[in-house]
């Protein structure tokens, strides 16, 4: 089959689409896969799993934008639409996926209008503006939390979780690592400026615990030097990098994570079995990461520090008191566990299978 993947704009969006693109080869070798994504995705194509091909189109978010960008982003949509629908004419795709974020828009409707059969996936738990609007349009929606069902049409609707990444299921990490203990920090896929300083102003308060501490810390590429520079003064042992390719390995090793609250994240925390203290980007839309958090919060699954109260003193009393605590620690990454769903791919690609093989109508949800 041909398999139509829209996905773009940030990892959160592309992961998924990628963990489907692997279901959806697994499955069947000789399925093809097309991603698309936007002029800009430049620097996702080489994230692209091998025998997927990637196609652009124009495409440009119109939440809240000033009326002169608005327009034009509308104008870039009608753009977009057309661009899409030579793509499926050429592809002739048996199915479309929309990942979320504004490059779905223009290609689901492409496939709505031609009568080309459609899915979306939704990561967060509150789900975004694009979604709920081609929800009216999607054959089927697959959405991640139990929090999102109010939002979609319950008859077409599958709480499946977030797809994963092959890394992530053939190496999931043990729910106890091994000494020492270890942080594993993280900010997104660029880093987080907010959280790097926190946790630097927070190696003071951590010194009574140095020795036996390692810190694995993905800064991205602006505030390298700056972090790096800071353990080095503190004399703590640390692994600093840009970003971490293998994530998966360096999630095995990990203790206790510190993150942001993209949906992604959360899913592989979730499936390793990971405790974690989570800060929510502040200027996320619909401020959704607060979300994400919540759905872990209120599963004692996860802590979370309101980022507008973040301090590193605040950050070293948590961190210290789980270390102290190891019962607290381990109830966390128990909890987290239960709430992962491993197998969301495949079970995503079992639904569009059946789908697929259904007499459902196409030129209508």
């Amino acid at each position: 089959m041909n398999i139509l993947i829209a996905a773009g704009g940030t990892g959160g969006h592309l992961f998924p689409g990628i963990a489907l693109a692997e279901a959806f080869k697994q499955k069947d070798e000789r399925n093809q896969i097309l991603f698309v994504g936007t002029q800009r995705d430049q620097e996702r194509r080489m994230l692209i799993p091998p025998g997927c091909a990637f196609e652009a189109i124009d495409a440009k978010s119109v939440k809240g934008q000033k009326p002169i960008r608005m327009l034009i982003a509308l104008l870039c949509l009608t753009k977009g639409i057309v661009q899409s629908g030579m793509i499926i004419k050429r592809f002739a795709p048996h199915l479309v996926i929309g990942c979320g974020g504004y490059v779905s828009a223009p290609v689901l409707v492409a496939a709505y209008l031609m009568g080309v059969k459609r899915a979306i996936h939704e990561q967060n738990a509150l789900p975004g503006l694009t979604n709920r609007a081609l929800s009216t349009i999607a054959q089927i929606i697959f959405i991640s939390f139990q929090q999102s069902l109010p939002y979609f049409s319950k008859a077409r609707t599958v709480i499946a979780g977030n797809p994963l990444r092959k890394q992530h299921l053939e190496r999931s990490a043990p729910p106890i690592s091994p000494p020492p203990f270890t942080l594993l920090i993280l900010g997104g896929s660029l880093g987080s400026h907010q959280i790097n300083c926190a946790l630097t102003e927070a190696l003071p308060d951590l010194v009574p615990i140095r020795e036996k501490l390692t810190i694995i810390h993905q800064t991205g590429t602006a505030d390298l030097g700056l972090v790096k520079e800071a353990y080095s003064r503190q004399g703590f042992a640390a692994e600093v990098v840009p970003f971490i390719e293998q994530i998966a390995s360096a999630y095995e090793r990990a203790h206790l994570i510190i993150s942001r609250s993209g949906a992604t994240t959360l899913a592989e925390l979730m499936v390793h079995h990971k405790a974690s203290i989570l800060i929510p980007y502040p200027f996320a839309a619909d401020n959704h990461q607060h979300h994400n958090a919540m759905a872990l919060v209120c599963h004692n699954a996860a802590q979370m520090i309101d980022p507008q109260q973040l301090t590193g003193r605040v950050l070293a009393e948590r961190i210290l008191h789980l270390y102290h605590n190891p019962h607290d620690l381990r109830a966390l990454g128990e909890n987290a566990g239960t709430l992962g769903r491993p197998q969301a791919a495949q079970e995503i690609v079992d639904h569009c299978y059946t789908m697929l093989t259904e007499e459902v109508p196409c030129t209508r949800a």
